[in-house]
């Protein structure tokens, strides 16, 4: 007994020991960001430059934009009434257009780091951040679009009025801030982290061709660009750009940075709960013994990562407990058979969004805001983050065959 609460602090404290941060600041961005009008501003500005005949690639990249830094629970109610508020106004299937926003920010969630899930699974699985991020982007762009844009087109025969209270009030120009500053401040983080991925890549550390300059140079670069160091530039520079220079208190600014700590708050616990079970399984000997079966299996070690993954997203619910269980066993597996770590972060994350059904919390959420049934959510989101996680595992499969 001794034995196993030692597990469960170590598997606590070392998940939430790496990723805290990275909810806390998270959810502090999304809050600034959702109450200065930055998100206002993207969506107008999107919308504008697709047409009106294209709203819904316009929510698709509004999905990804936003979903690249934010949760997607945060994501999605910030965008969620935008979407409902635009259909109502253009009298549209209001499903029809915000389908292709939910499957961006659910492939987001899923494949790409900083997101706290594929950001465990690169550090248990020695990925490399930016190389992850770059492949990610990949392969999330093929799934949105079938997800979201093919099979959503199946989804505009079903008409719901939506909520009433998730219509959103419109803002008028001056309310909200300039494109430049909303843009930059919901993309800061991702810009960092590729920088520090790029600049290592032409100047890596300890070239002997090099002078100390470049080494310096990279060395800052990679500092910018971790991610706990990246997020909280960007509160940093959303808390001046959309609150101090747009003439709000500092009193109401903390005030938001609070608010935003306790709504997130419950994350801290599941993640934590999710990294002690996966310590129970890594110290009572489960993952080597199921890494030494996989040796023996057939199948290829991308497929039984994403197998496991989906087998424990269906059973538990919820992808982040999905991914990082799925990682404590893939360590070894990653090891002995000598994979592209990147690869193994992105099959799992693919895994983890395998048919999302009513022990998912996005599940409600869906069906909260778009006012439908559960044989039409099942008929809709659940098919499609079935069809994003299948696209996943064949766009990693399919960048495998060509890198290697």
């Amino acid at each position: 007994p001794t034995k196993i609460i030692s597990s469960v602090q170590k598997g606590l404290g070392d998940t939430l020991g790496s990723i805290v941060y990275i909810i806390a600041l998270g959810a502090m961005l999304g809050k600034l960001v959702a109450n200065s009008g930055a998100i206002d501003r993207i969506s107008q500005t999107l919308i504008q430059f697709f047409g009106p005949k294209n709203m819904r690639w316009a929510f698709l990249t509004i999905g990804f934009i936003v979903g690249l830094p934010l949760f997607y629970s945060v994501g999605f109610i910030l965008l969620a009434p935008i979407a409902i508020t635009v259909a109502t106004r253009n009298k549209m299937a209001v499903i029809y257009i915000g389908f292709p926003l939910i499957t961006s920010l659910s492939v987001t969630q899923g494949f790409l780091p900083p997101h706290p899930a594929p950001l465990l699974l690169v550090q248990q699985l020695g990925a490399n951040m930016g190389k992850t991020l770059f492949l990610g982007i990949i392969i999330s762009i093929p799934a949105i679009i079938l997800g979201g844009m093919l099979f959503g087109e199946t989804v505009k025969q079903i008409v719901r009025l939506p909520n009433p209270a998730f219509v959103a009030k419109e803002l008028k120009p001056e309310e909200m801030p300039s494109i430049f500053v909303s843009f930059f401040s919901v993309l800061l983080p991702v810009i960092l982290i590729a920088l520090s991925s790029i600049i290592e890549m032409v100047f890596p550390i300890n070239s002997s061709s090099q002078s100390n300059l470049f080494n310096q140079c990279n060395q800052w670069f990679s500092f910018l660009g971790n991610p706990v160091v990246s997020m909280f530039l960007s509160v940093l520079f959303a808390i001046y750009f959309l609150g101090i220079r747009r003439g709000k208190k500092f009193s109401e600014l903390t005030s938001q940075l609070t608010d935003s700590i306790k709504e997130v708050a419950m994350l801290f616990l599941i993640f934590g709960g999710a990294g002690s079970l996966k310590q129970i399984l890594v110290d009572g000997g489960v993952s080597n013994m199921i890494a030494e079966m996989m040796s023996h299996s057939s199948l290829h070690p991308f497929i039984l990562g994403w197998l496991m993954a989906a087998f424990i997203r269906v059973s538990v619910g919820s992808s982040t407990v999905a991914g990082i269980t799925t990682a404590g066993f893939f360590v070894p597996v990653v090891q002995s058979t000598g994979v592209d770590p990147n690869l193994m972060v992105l099959s799992i994350g693919a895994g983890s969004m395998m048919f999302a059904h009513v022990n998912d919390t996005g599940f409600w959420l869906f069906k909260e805001y778009f006012q439908l049934s559960i044989k039409e959510i099942i008929r809709s989101y659940s098919i499609m983050e079935t069809i994003i996680s299948t696209a996943g595992l064949l766009g990693v499969l399919c960048l495998n065959y060509l890198m290697y």
